[in-house]
């Protein structure tokens, strides 16, 4: 059955609308934007896990795709170049696709515990420099490829999304009897004949057990 559409009827669609109703920004709010990777944003990256990335076609169809792993993982090369590791992951490649089109994108890194966090604006590029890679490696595996990105603005994001949301409050957490599970969606979603939950469950397992790098 095809999904039903909602349309939205009052809308805003100006940005003097817009300003009606949220008001301007402080001073501080219009400065606290850089345009380079200070010492502040590089001792940031390097106690940072975890990071979101958005990037979008040529169309403008988006994509937003996490990045993970131990702190630092994230190389800063200069005050205005990093690198992201590409590890393995399920070869859709929505993200580096989108870059090859369009090299706009936006980068959100989080450190656990911390309500702020950092985001950073610019163009990526797809990097297989053997040298850069190489000092990316874990466990004697380097990443199959590296994203690069040229900041072009750096700034903190306030912690009200985070203190609204209790994300870093154990004591907020569902049990994890009560969380949805993964590869019961994913079965639905995929609808491969003959292929049962337990059997996608069990190829997560497997993955997340031997082909995190």
């Amino acid at each position: 059955m095809r999904p039903r559409t909602l349309k939205f009827k009052d809308v805003i669609s100006t940005n003097e609308e817009l300003r009606s109703f949220i008001g301007t920004p402080s001073e501080r709010a219009e400065k606290k934007v850089i345009h380079y990777i200070d010492e502040h944003c590089q001792n940031f990256i390097s106690l940072s896990p975890f990071l979101v990335m958005s990037t979008a076609d040529k169309k403008g169809n988006c994509d937003v795709s996490p990045r993970g792993d131990q702190p630092g993982f994230v190389m800063v090369l200069n005050e205005k170049q990093l690198l992201i590791p590409e590890r393995p992951g399920n070869k859709r490649v929505d993200s580096m696709k989108n870059i090859l089109e369009n090299p706009r994108v936006g980068l959100q890194f989080f450190i656990p515990g911390l309500g702020e966090t950092l985001r950073i604006n610019g163009k990526a590029c797809l990097v297989k420099d053997d040298e850069l890679l190489e000092k990316m490696a874990v466990g004697g595996k380097r990443p199959l490829l590296g994203i690069g990105v040229e900041a072009e603005e750096c700034f903190i994001h306030c912690a009200k999304a985070i203190l609204r949301s209790g994300l870093w409050k154990p004591e907020t957490w569902k049990d994890k009897a009560h969380l949805p599970r993964a590869a019961k969606i994913l079965a639905d979603h995929a609808n491969i004949e003959g292929v049962s939950v337990d059997e996608v469950e069990a190829g997560l397992i497997e993955g997340y057990k031997n082909r995190l790098y």
